[in-house]
């Protein structure tokens, strides 16, 4: 791993914040999908919650469920939305609520890796993977596990691979890499999702994870959710989310499915239908179509970037045949001379995550899509500059 990829990714002052000017520091690194305040701004009181100050006392939801501390008022819009999408199984799944899917991550992690294994289990995936995969799965340097890179070169028996689709940061659709009998699937399925990609069927995996902030936009909600087929799997998920933290909010519980309902509302209701501003998924995707059209034409005319091309591919949720419009861009910097992609959009006040991180060279970066209005077209302005 390059000396980049070993470097942290910090918080700056310029996360989360608006430009404050023409020269101010665009800060395009974490992907905060802030691009969905304004739908949400429309909907108004339909996605509002009030809860008293009595409710979610209890550390307890639903006894009589194994996962004990989720909410079936979640459990219930969470299957609602899958079957309306049709993105992925949920009959017959077990679901585990977690904060965010970075804890259901390490919690699938946890529950496939064998506890009298002589040597902790390997982690992989495919490069470019997601930047958080490696520095997530070391973090606590557990005996239990250990990241072990690339999956395309890996050697071995047992391992778990990590399969990301669409993928961050490339967009590109996902399969596992490794055939093994003894290997075991994790599939990072945050960002399918109608805004971003064509739905083609239900995935039907092991174990899939899924994210309140990329599905919604609310990130600081910090919820997940994962299906699962194993219930002895879906039990060592739920005891290590016990032991880490006591279960999950359940104030997050309650918003994030007041948040879904509002948004199969917009699709099943018959008084809503006729009203094209409550229906998110053409929101998001008609917002991500006009920016990666902007981003084309700003990278053939700085004729230095090239970026991945998507076919076109029927959508069975819209009835449509479209291009992905992913989350972010993966930019490859094709000047002579330029090693360092980051850092060449550094010198012009834009922070963007270099491809170090993500397991490849530093002639690539990914580049946030979903920020505010006023912040990705002050990026395409300084990017049409770039010669």
């Amino acid at each position: 791993m390059t000396s980049t990829a070993q470097q942290e990714i910090s918080v700056s002052s310029s996360s989360g914040t608006r430009p404050v000017s023409k020269d101010a520091i665009i800060n395009l690194d974490h992907g905060d999908p802030t691009m969905f305040e304004s739908f949400w701004m429309g909907v108004g009181e339909a996605a509002d919650i009030t809860i008293p100050s009595w409710r979610t006392l209890s550390y307890f939801s639903d006894v009589t469920n194994f996962c004990w501390f989720l909410q079936p008022e979640f459990a219930h819009e969470a299957r609602r939305l899958h079957y309306l999408v049709g993105n992925a199984v949920a009959d017959d799944r077990f679901l585990v609520i977690g904060t965010g899917s970075t804890q259901l991550f390490q919690a699938a992690l946890f529950a496939l890796s064998p506890s009298d294994a002589p040597e902790p289990m390997s982690v992989v995936s495919a490069v470019p993977y997601y930047s958080s995969f490696p520095r997530i799965t070391d973090y606590l340097r557990s005996g239990l596990y250990r990241w072990r890179g690339d999956a395309s070169k890996f050697e071995g028996d047992a391992y778990i691979e990590v399969v990301c689709s669409p993928n961050n940061p490339d967009g590109s659709i996902r399969e596992a890499v490794l055939k093994s009998g003894n290997g075991k699937t994790i599939h990072d399925l945050a960002y399918y999702w109608p805004q971003y990609t064509p739905i083609t069927g239900a995935a039907d995996h092991d174990i899939m994870l899924f994210t309140v902030s990329k599905l919604s936009g609310h990130a600081g909600t910090r919820l997940g959710w994962a299906l699962v087929k194993d219930v002895e799997v879906a039990k060592k998920m739920v005891k290590f989310i016990e032991l880490n933290t006591i279960g999950v909010s359940k104030d997050s519980q309650l918003r994030a499915a007041i948040i879904l309902k509002a948004i199969s509302d917009g699709y099943e209701r018959p008084d809503l239908q006729t009203k094209p501003d409550l229906k998110m998924f053409e929101f998001g995707r008609r917002l991500l179509s006009m920016r990666w059209q902007k981003l084309r034409e700003a990278v053939k005319a700085s004729g230095i970037f090239t970026l991945p091309h998507f076919e076109s591919v029927h959508c069975k949720f819209t009835g449509e045949t479209t291009e992905a419009c992913p989350a972010f861009a993966w930019l490859k910097c094709e000047r002579e001379g330029t090693q360092d992609c980051a850092d060449l959009f550094k010198k012009h006040k834009i922070l963007v995550r270099s491809g170090g991180h993500f397991g490849v060279e530093s002639n690539y970066a990914r580049v946030s899509m979903v920020d505010r209005d006023e912040t990705f077209d002050l990026f395409i302005e300084r990017l049409m500059s770039l010669r």
